[in-house]
């Protein structure tokens, strides 16, 4: 029998596939029993229930499968299910966010507002930059294709080494032998770097549309693949056009389309070159304070001041581009993507979105969640005196008395004393740490710490800060763990999927900020 059924190839006289419920498919298909079936005899009806993983949907529409003998008595079954995509409009969007192939990280992006209509309209941005760093894992991948290069000119060295010798000489096995090794250790090392790559696009595109949800976004506008090809002997570009670019753009378009967010991509044309605040020419340095000689990382104006990382500005640019240029956006019938040739320049000015209400808008919240207040005067029952504006001195203060003690007696000193002591500021802390000494002379701060014993991780016990349990660790994972080894979950990994990987975590912020049409201050969305 073969490795593969392909299902797809049968008629549904043969094969039936009907869902039972959400997460359980029954498929009927007629299978020989034999490997040369002569008659209807050697043909039977198979009933195989496939349970559904979490990734399918309700509404997805089930495919003729194709089943895989497992192994053990098991079959696998490779599902196709399609499912109604929401529609996407090629214009008329008001929040988009932008992302750059970046030269220090993989995508830097950042989130862009329309605002106004016509001559009037220009582009704002909350100057948060979105980046996703993978350094460390485009550092592998370049070590790996080092390591292709050298698999491939020592396999094809022994080659010609074999073919110099001729049939009958008894070294031309032994190089052919050691070719082969090589041709397989070649292999590997591309199976190797061509997966490392896919995950790395995959990563980098769901955590792209994953901020584009969370920010409001509607479109992304990406750099036009074509206009970053490299031109002689122009190395950087050549080395940036051999990366993940085209993987992690199909991975964006195809998870957008199931998000609803349309993508587009943008001319890259002088992105990099002018300033997105002021269209001056951007001067390139390579560290903020080092503005005097020329590099790369870091852009800097010299009309407007502008001072940021150059993939940011290029972010910047490209969101703007596209937000101005969107009524010029072309669909290609062949394959359905967007893009848009035509270069509209504006500025991009940042807005400051705020963090968290103002206390009159507190205020007035907290008014209209009151109850209404009784009608009549405003008194206290039992209160004979008002409520003085300013609090008095220490000496008209009451000073609470020691039990059975006449209320005609003085008060002692000492409570005179602990009335001054208890008044307090608010802005003044209820417990304060002071230096203490021990009986061996040794100064400690603050007090019941000492300055020559290393702190132990985590809150400072006392003063009322609670300090959580920590297990404690296994033998087996003290000290250093080697690659092999580690396989501990952090906080990266599960954001990305790579251990390596620094990308930006996703906020789930509101998009209304900028300017608005009745020039009132922007609001921050309310908390579920």
């Amino acid at each position: 029998m073969a490795g593969l059924v392909v299902l797809a190839a049968m008629d549904r006289q043969q094969v039936t596939l009907v869902r039972v419920d959400e997460v359980t498919a029954r498929l009927r298909v007629k299978l020989p029993l034999r490997a040369a079936p002569v008659s209807g005899r050697d043909w039977a009806w198979h009933v195989i229930d496939i349970r559904l993983p979490g990734t399918v949907r309700a509404d997805a529409v089930l495919h003729t499968p194709t089943l895989r003998p497992a192994g053990g008595g098991r079959i696998a079954v490779d599902l196709p299910h399609s499912r109604p995509a929401p529609p996407t409009t090629a214009s008329g969007h008001r929040v988009a966010i932008g992302f750059d192939w970046g030269v220090n990280t993989l995508l830097t992006g950042t989130v862009g507002r329309l605002s106004g209509q016509g001559e009037t309209a220009r582009v704002v941005t909350d100057d948060r930059p979105l980046i996703f760093d993978a350094t460390a894992v485009s550092a592998k991948l370049h070590r790996l294709r080092g390591h292709r290069e050298h698999l491939a000119a020592k396999r094809d060295h022994y080659q010609h080494l074999a073919d110099g010798y001729g049939s009958p000489h008894l070294a031309r096995a032994e190089l052919l032998d050691k070719a082969a090794v090589l041709q397989v250790e070649h292999q590997r090392v591309c199976a190797r770097i061509r997966h490392l790559n896919q995950a790395l696009a995959w990563s980098a595109a769901r955590w792209a549309i994953d901020q584009s949800t969370a920010l409001g976004a509607t479109v992304i506008y990406l750099e036009d693949l074509t206009t970053l090809e490299a031109r002689g002997r122009r190395r950087g570009n050549a080395r940036l056009s051999g990366q993940v670019r085209g993987t992690v753009a199909d991975a964006i378009r195809h998870l957008a389309t199931k998000a609803g967010i349309a993508v587009v991509t943008v001319p890259a044309r002088g992105t990099s070159a002018q300033c997105p605040g002021c269209l001056h020419p951007l001067g390139h340095h390579p560290a903020p304070d080092r503005l005097e000689e020329r590099g790369r990382s870091w852009a800097h104006c010299a009309r407007c001041g502008l001072s940021m990382d150059r993939d940011h500005a290029a972010a910047r640019r490209i969101v703007a581009r596209g937000l101005l240029a969107q009524s010029h956006t072309v669909t290609e019938r062949a394959t359905g993507t967007r893009t848009i040739r035509t270069t509209v320049e504006g500025t991009v000015r940042p807005v400051r979105r705020p963090k968290k209400t103002t206390r009159h808008l507190r205020r007035a919240r907290r008014k209209q969640a009151a109850p209404p207040r009784p009608r009549g005067p405003r008194t206290t029952p039992g209160k004979g005196h008002p409520t003085p504006s300013r609090p008095t001195g220490p000496h008209q203060r009451h000073i609470p008395r020691p039990a059975g003690q006449p209320a005609t007696a003085p008060a002692p000193a000492v409570a005179v004393a602990v009335a001054v002591a208890v008044k307090t500021s608010r802005r003044m802390p209820d417990v304060r740490t002071v230096p203490a000494t021990t009986p061996a002379g040794v100064v400690q701060r603050p007090a019941g710490h000492d300055t020559k014993t290393p702190a132990p991780p985590g809150p400072v016990p006392g003063h009322g800060v609670p300090v959580p349990p920590h297990p404690e660790a296994s033998p087996a994972w003290r000290g250093r763990l080697s690659r092999e080894t580690c396989r501990r979950r952090t906080r990266a990994a599960e954001r990305t999927g790579f251990h390596h990987v620094h990308a930006t975590e996703v906020h789930h912020l509101t998009p209304r900020f900028g300017p608005h049409r009745d020039a009132t201050r922007p609001r921050r969305a309310r908390k579920a």
